[in-house]
C-alpha cells in the first residue's frame, strides 16, 4: 500500500515535471518568436538608417571627393616642383662645391706665398732687429759720455723749438753778459721780444740708469741729482736783471726719465715735481714741451694785453681831462657870445633912436635934448688855460 502510494506519488510528481517541461518549452519558443519578430524590425530600422546614412555620407563625400582629388593634384604638382627644385638645387650645389674647391685650392695657395713672405719679412725683421741692436749699444755709447749726452739733448731741443716757433723768436747757446753762463736755448717774447725764458736740456743720466738697474735704493741718489740739477738752473739761468721771467724750463729728452721724475718722492722735500715748481723750474718732456711754450707765449700776451690796457686807461683819463677843460673853455665862449649878442642889441637900439633923431632934425623939427647913454661892451678877453 505505502510501495503503490510512492509510485503514484512519484508518477504525479513525473507527470508535474513533465507538464512544466512542456509549459516552459512552449514559452521558450513562444520568447524566441517574440524576439526574432522584435529584432527583425529592429533589423529592418537599422537597415533604414544605414541607408539613409549612406547616401547622406555619399551626398556630402562627392565635394569631399573632389577636394581630395584637387588636393591630391595640387600635391603632386609640388611635389614635382620640389623633385625639379632638389635636382637643380644639388646641381648648384655641386657647382658650388667645384667652385669653393677651386677657391680653398688658391687660399692655400696664396696662403703658401703669404708665408713665405712672412718667413721672408721674419727675416728682414730679426735682421733690422740687430741692427737696432747695434745702434742701440751705439747710442748707449754715446749717451754714457756728459757732453754727447748734452749735445743730444740741445739737438732734440733746437729740433723741437725750429718746429714750434719761428727763428726770430729762440736762440740756442746764449750767454748772459752779467755771469757769462751759457744756457742751451732761450725763448724770447713780448711784444717786442724783451723777455726771455730759458731752457735747459742737461739730464741726470747716470742717477736714472742707477735706478733702473738697482731699484728703489738708488731713487734717493736720483732725486737729490734732480734736486741739484734744478738748483743750478735757478741760480744760473733766472736772471729777471737781464730780462728773463721769473721761471725756467728744464726739458728732459727722455720719456722714461720724466715719469721717474714725476713719480719720486721723499719725506725731507716731497714729491720732486713740486720741489722743482717750488724753485720756479719747470721739467718738461718732448710730449709736454709744445704744450708749456704755447702756455707760456699766451701767458706773456696775455700780460702785454693787461699792460697795454693800463696804457689806454691812463690816455682815456688824460683825454677825460682835455675833454674837461674844453667843455669849461667852450662855456665861457658861449657866457661872451651872450654878452656880445646883448651888447649889440643896445647898441642897435641906440642907433636907431640917434638915426631917429637926425632925420627929425633934417625935417626942422629939434627933439627933446636927452642925455645921451654911452655905449658899453662887455666883451672879456678870452684867457687860455
Amino acid at each position: 500500500m505505502t510501495a503503490s502510494i510512492l509510485l503514484w506519488v512519484l508518477f504525479g510528481v513525473a507527470l508535474a515535471v513533465g507538464a512544466l517541461w512542456l509549459l516552459f518549452g512552449w514559452l521558450r519558443v513562444r520568447w524566441e518568436m517574440w524576439w526574432g519578430a522584435r529584432l527583425e524590425q529592429q533589423s529592418a530600422a537599422l537597415r533604414l538608417e544605414v541607408q539613409g546614412l549612406r547616401s547622406e555620407m555619399q551626398t556630402q563625400m562627392q565635394p569631399m571627393a573632389a577636394n581630395v582629388m584637387q588636393l591630391t593634384r595640387a600635391v603632386t604638382q609640388e611635389i614635382t616642383q620640389a623633385r625639379s627644385d632638389l635636382q637643380k638645387g644639388l646641381t648648384d650645389s655641386g657647382r658650388l662645391a667645384t667652385d669653393a674647391q677651386k677657391n680653398v685650392a688658391a687660399e692655400l695657395r696664396d696662403s703658401r706665398d703669404a708665408l713665405s713672405a712672412i718667413n721672408r719679412s721674419l727675416g728682414e725683421f730679426q735682421e733690422a732687429g740687430r741692427e737696432l741692436s747695434q745702434v742701440s749699444q751705439s747710442l748707449q755709447t754715446i749717451l754714457s759720455g756728459a757732453r754727447t749726452r748734452g749735445a743730444l739733448g740741445e739737438v732734440v731741443l733746437e729740433r723741437m723749438l725750429e718746429d714750434a716757433l719761428p727763428q726770430s723768436q729762440f736762440e740756442v747757446q746764449y750767454r748772459f753778459a752779467s755771469t757769462g753762463a751759457q744756457v742751451d736755448a732761450i725763448i724770447r717774447a713780448g711784444e717786442r721780444l724783451e723777455k726771455m725764458v730759458c731752457v735747459d736740456s742737461k739730464f741726470p743720466r747716470e742717477a736714472y740708469v742707477r735706478l733702473v738697474e738697482t731699484g728703489e735704493e738708488a731713487r734717493k741718489d736720483f732725486a737729490q741729482a734732480v734736486r741739484k740739477h734744478a738748483d743750478s738752473i735757478a741760480e744760473k739761468y733766472i736772471l729777471p736783471g737781464e730780462g728773463t721771467l721769473d721761471f725756467a724750463l728744464m726739458f728732459v729728452p727722455s720719456e722714461s726719465i720724466y715719469y721717474e721724475l714725476l713719480m719720486t718722492e721723499d719725506s725731507k722735500h716731497g714729491p720732486l715735481d713740486e720741489y722743482c715748481r717750488s724753485i720756479r723750474v719747470f721739467p718738461v718732456s718732448p710730449n709736454t714741451f709744445h704744450a708749456y711754450v704755447r702756455v707760456i707765449l699766451m701767458g706773456i700776451r696775455g700780460l702785454q694785453m693787461e699792460e697795454n690796457a693800463r696804457r689806454m686807461q691812463k690816455e682815456l683819463a688824460g683825454l677825460e681831462k682835455q675833454i674837461e677843460s674844453f667843455a669849461e673853455l667852450y662855456e665861457k665862449l658861449g657866457n661872451h657870445l651872450r654878452n656880445a649878442q646883448k651888447s649889440y642889441e643896445d647898441a642897435d637900439n641906440k642907433l636907431n633912436r640917434a638915426r631917429g633923431a637926425l632925420g627929425q632934425m633934417a625935417q626942422g623939427v629939434l627933439p627933446e635934448p636927452a642925455a645921451p647913454e654911452p655905449i658899453q661892451f662887455t666883451l672879456e678877453p678870452t684867457r687860455r688855460d
